[in-house]
């Protein structure tokens, strides 16, 4: 299996995270996801889904940050498009992403907490890992899932990942 995101300047592109137009912005969260294509499926493979961690963020805020997770994608997507958390155009179910939490603001608004959540790196030049699981099953998790709850569901279920890192400038 294969993941493709498409850099400028080998960076993910602004409009997807700290220097989002305002337009790409709800209460100043970059909230508009970049597209990612999925090439080479594994055959038996019901659904896929993806995380999108800032490993970097751990000595700045002490926690891994988690920027979106999404399961339940249909196996055949080949492409799931810009701005797929909000839109739905590709049906899935979201998780909870870090902004939920007391230590980050402790938002509420679904569409901040339980959709994608844009890179912004506050010290430097971040390296977020993106990574898409093609897996056997659909999980059932309900939206808002933690990130705790997608790790035990998909256990045993993985027939193959696809990992990228993707920079985002501070």
């Amino acid at each position: 299996m294969r993941i493709h995101v498409d850099l400028e300047n080998g960076l993910l592109p602004d409009r997807y995270g700290k220097y989002a137009p305002v337009e790409n912005l709800i209460e100043g969260h970059p909230c508009v996801s970049f597209p990612i294509r999925v090439d080479d499926v594994p055959q038996g493979a019901q659904t896929l889904a993806l995380t999108f961690l800032d490993w970097d963020a751990i000595p700045v805020g002490g926690f891994c940050w988690i920027h979106w997770i999404a399961c339940n994608f249909p196996a055949d997507t080949a492409l799931i498009p810009e701005n797929a958390s909000a839109s739905g155009a590709v049906p899935c179910v979201q998780g909870s992403n870090s902004d939920f939490s007391p230590f980050a603001g402790g938002h509420a608004d679904p569409r901040i907490i339980h959709r994608y959540a844009g890179p912004f790196p506050p010290d430097k030049t971040h390296e977020y890992t993106l990574t898409v699981y093609a897996l056997d099953c659909t999980l059932d998790l309900q939206e808002g899932y933690y990130l705790n709850e997608f790790r035990r569901a998909i256990r045993g279920h993985v027939l193959e990942s696809a990992v990228l890192e993707l920079p985002s400038r501070a």
